[in-house]
């Protein structure tokens, strides 16, 4: 057998072992662009079918960007005719967002569609390869990243209902163009691949031939690297754990701002990144960290510093460290009837309103003839606690029962006719409280997505 031929059956073999040793999956779905990447990966699969516990399908995403992307998807529906796959093929609003490079806003309008199709049990599969990882691991790096940046794509991780899985990791972008021209492949080349305009096309067209000329194995030697950056984040991710149950409040979005200050600098930060990443807000980089620890985890209890970037915020009341997106709009004058009967949803994403029959306490029933009616906050409320107290302004109150200031003109009030009866689940005004052991309807807040406290 000659040398060529022995290469070749070699690389047929580890290919087909690639792919026969994927996770069991109830239904692998291939991310097909009609590339050369792509349709080499759908291609191999096919070739090895009979050993895959699910059917093989296709999902293809139309951005939209280019002036032949139509003629693209005619092109996999062919392909996929041909191989007796079936085909998904979508077409999707790509269009950047303010501050959003194209080709982040495609990444994000993809991704987000083939989250759509995968349920439980299914594998997502990509065509990303090594020379792919390459060029991540150094564009991470000029950007400053540091272990979770730099683990780039993992061969395996969690998607939408399902997995996701990149089998040609192991393989270069030369070894894909050999088996895809052995097999006499036909595929669609984007001419955007050659736009020296965008950074990561720059890198692999310019840089990465000139690494090659002096490292020739720079790309295995760059994805060995990312997986020693994905073991020491996984370490990293282990100490932040351990470090999460000593800093952590009564929500998951709080940390306490003098637990933090007892950790290291460096634990610090790497317990804010873990923390961030855990409640899936868009990481924050080095100078968005050094800003949390320094204006919010170091100021005076009685401020109210927030930093942002994104959409994201960082806000602090008393000891309470809070992550949270920004919340909508808010209309102070906003007011609707409510029976106290069923459920009554609030407006800004404030959460639901219910209530419940309780034997003790709550709102006595015999004030409920009057007009009942749900309100915010506008300003000079009082409520007083008991009989015989004096009234108190609600906004000490609020402050009272640990309420931050920002959500303080977002708590619900209950109001019979014009008299303030309830102020959410927080407390019933007298003479609004039903008699001591004598039954009264209790007031139940389930908290929008911004209200830890």
């Amino acid at each position: 057998m000659s040398t060529a031929l022995e290469s070749e059956v070699a690389g047929t073999h580890r290919l087909q072992a690639a792919l026969t040793s994927l996770p069991v999956a109830s239904r692998y779905r291939v991310a097909y662009s009609g590339g050369l990447d792509s349709h080499l990966l759908l291609a191999a699969l096919v070739e090895v079918r009979d050993r895959l516990p699910g059917p093989i399908e296709a999902l293809h995403v139309n951005h939209g960007l280019n002036p032949s992307a139509s003629q693209w998807a005619e092109h996999c529906r062919r392909v996929c005719l041909d191989l007796d796959v079936a085909l998904h093929s979508v077409t999707v609003d790509a269009r950047p967002r303010r501050g959003e490079s194209p080709e982040a806003a495609a990444r994000r309008a993809r991704y987000a569609m083939l989250a759509e199709f995968i349920e439980a049990g299914d594998c997502l599969l990509t065509a990303h390869h090594q020379d792919d990882q390459a060029e991540t691991v150094l564009l991470q790096l000029l950007r400053g990243c540091g272990p979770h940046g730099l683990a780039a794509m993992p061969w395996r991780a969690a998607f939408s209902r399902g997995i996701h899985v990149r089998p040609l990791l192991g393989f270069t972008r030369a070894e894909l163009h050999d088996f895809a021209l052995r097999r006499g492949l036909r595929w669609v080349e984007d001419p955007s691949n050659f736009d020296t305009g965008l950074r990561r096309n720059m890198l692999r067209q310019e840089i990465l031939p000139l690494l090659a000329r002096h490292w020739p194995a720079y790309a295995r030697t760059l994805t060995r690297d990312a997986m020693h950056q994905a073991e020491a984040a996984g370490m990293l991710d282990d100490l932040a754990v351990i470090d999460f149950e000593c800093v952590r409040g009564k929500n998951a979005n709080v940390v306490s701002a003098r637990a933090l200050r007892e950790l290291t600098p460096a634990r610090q930060r790497n317990l804010l990144r873990y923390w961030l990443r855990r409640l899936g807000h868009a990481r924050p980089n080095s100078v968005h960290v050094e800003r949390i620890l320094a204006d919010v985890v170091l100021a005076a209890p009685d401020t109210a510093p927030c930093v942002t970037w994104g959409n994201v915020e960082v806000r602090r009341y008393r000891d309470a460290v809070i992550a949270m997106l920004p919340l909508p709009d808010h209309d102070s004058d906003w007011i609707v009837p409510w029976d106290l009967g069923g459920s009554l949803e609030l407006p800004s994403d404030g959460g639901r309103l219910t209530t419940s029959v309780t034997p003790d306490g709550g709102i006595r029933p015999s004030h409920l003839n009057a007009s009942v009616s749900v309100r915010y906050r506008r300003g000079g409320e009082r409520c007083r606690l008991a009989a015989g107290a004096h009234r108190q302004e609600l906004k000490t109150l609020l402050q009272d029962w640990g309420v931050p200031p920002w959500l303080r003109d977002r708590v619900p009030l209950i109001y019979v006719g014009e008299h303030l009866a309830a102020v959410a689940d927080l407390c019933v005004c007298f003479p609004f409280q039903s008699e001591p052991g004598e039954p009264g309807i209790e007031v139940h807040w389930r908290r929008g997505p911004g209200f830890a406290f």
